[in-house]
Order: C-alpha cells, then structure tokens, then sequence
C-alpha cells in the first residue's frame, strides 16, 4: 500500500517554469482587477471623515457599516434594485427574441435587399449611443413614454451587436439537420425552436448575460429619459443621493458594491456560459 502511494507521489510532474511563469501573471492580473473591488470594500467600512483622508490608506483605522446604514436611511434602495431588475429583465428578453430571429433569418433566408438591410443593421456598430440621446429622447418625448418603464426600455433594445454574434452562429450551424426536419414535414418555425435554438443555448446565454450587464449598468439612458424618483434604476439613485448630500465617498464606495454585487452574482453563476458562449459566436477568432 505505501509502495502505491509512493509511485502517485512520483508521478506528479514539478511545475515548468513557463507554467511558473503564467501563474504568476495569472496572480498578478488577477490582483489588478480585485484591487479596486476591495478598496471600494475597505472604504465603504470606514467612516465618512476617515474616508477623505489624505494620503488614504487601505484598512479602516475603525471599522464601521455606518455608510451602509446611511445610504438605507437616505435613499430608496429597494425600489431601485426592482426597477434596474424590471428594466434589466425586459431588455434582455426583447433582445434575445428580436437578435435570435434576424440573426437566424440572415443566416438562413434569402431575400431581396438582404446584403443592404445586413449593412443597416451593422452600421448600428459605428454609431455610438451618445450621438443618439437627443434624437432618441425627442422620439420617446413624442410617443408620451418619458417616465414609464417603456421609455427606458425599448430604446435599448436596437442590438445590432447581438443580431451579428447569433448571426455567426447560425451560419455555422449544419444545414444537414434542418433539411432533415424538412423532408419529415417540420417547417421553419419548428425547426428554429425544436433544432436550431437548442443548439444555440450557449450563445444565447452569452448574449443574454452580456444583455443584462449593459443594461443593469446603463446610467444615461434612464437618467435622460426619467425624471421620477420612483422610476429611478440603481446607478442613477445611487448618483442622486450622492448629488444631494456632497461626495460622501463611503457611501458612494457602498453604493457601487451594492449595484454592482448582482452583476458579480451573474458571473460567478454563469462563468461557464459566457466562456462557452465566446467560443461559439465568433468573438474568440473564429
């Protein structure tokens, strides 16, 4: 028995020293990108006047939830978080529905204008969505939608990015297996959802997270368009409390690890299906 225990132990190969190497790169940008998430922590347990303290220092010389507790008592947190969630939730839905459906009708359909409608649909790429604010809010101010939750939604659900990603996919996608549903009698819808979606469930979840993070993250959208506390999503709260009480940067620290703790959820959780989503939409260099 020691004998066998001694041959595992043998076998186990020492670390090379290009492996030594990328571990310590690993370790050190890893430290780069923790590094500010655990400031922001250190600072939001200190006091308000141990916060604005120059040189600053990283651990609290008194550790405290004192800026937790203020920013309960002064702001709306919980309506803040359902709204960044409604919103949120809608986006990514309207999203996944619209980019899987012209992303599986350009990659599947031949029309009329089809290369002229692709070309449309990525010029969204080249347009950044701050040149759309006002011509955007004129609409929405038209349409009577400024402070309504459709106001801050259907704005943001113009995805030429996510139409390409799927569209990507889809073409490699093995026509094989839809002509197969064909010639048994299935027809094109069922063939997108029995065959063709299942197959794209990693990209889906890929394009659904990132959907989620641009959204629940999106300060200047909400904040043109609602000018009703009661509508407010959690970055814009978070400012307004900031705007009305001066910089209080432990709370404001507090504030951000608050919004920013279910986009931490939602990687932790869904890791693996971003990393599998990457892989089969294209953006890894395929």
């Amino acid at each position: 028995m020691t004998t066998a225990v001694q041959v595992r132990k043998s076998t186990r190969k020492p670390w090379t020293p290009s492996q030594i190497v990328l571990t310590l790169l690993g370790v050190a940008v890893s430290a780069v990108f923790v590094a500010p998430i655990a400031a922001a922590l250190f600072t939001s347990l200190k006091s308000e006047a141990e916060a604005a303290e120059i040189p600053p220092h990283w651990l609290p010389k008194v550790w405290t939830a004192q800026a937790w507790k203020a920013l309960w008592e002064t702001g709306n947190i919980t309506n803040w978080f359902i709204n960044s969630l409604v919103v949120s939730v809608c986006v990514t839905s309207v999203v996944l529905t619209v980019s899987a459906l012209a992303g599986y009708g350009f990659a599947r359909t031949e029309f009329r204008g089809k290369s002229v409608l692709m070309g449309i649909v990525m010029s969204g790429l080249m347009i950044s969505p701050a040149v759309l604010g006002v011509p955007l809010f004129t609409t929405v101010q038209q349409m009577g939608m400024v402070d309504t939750y459709w106001g801050m939604i259907l704005p943001q659900c113009a995805p030429a990015a996510m139409v390409y990603i799927l569209y990507k996919f889809f073409q490699g996608v093995p026509r094989e297996l839809e002509e197969a549903a064909f010639i048994d009698g299935a027809g094109r819808w069922r063939v997108f959802f029995t065959i063709v979606v299942p197959l794209a469930r990693p990209s889906l979840a890929a394009v659904g997270i990132f959907t989620f993070i641009a959204s629940w993250n999106n300060f200047l959208w909400p904040y043109m368009v609602t000018n009703n506390p009661d509508l407010m999503t959690m970055p814009n709260g978070i400012a307004t409390v900031m705007n009305s009480y001066g910089i209080q940067w432990a709370q404001l620290m507090a504030g951000g690890l608050m919004a920013g703790l279910p986009l931490i959820i939602v990687f932790v959780f869904f890791q693996r299906q971003i990393v599998a989503g990457v892989a089969h939409t294209g953006l890894a260099g395929q």
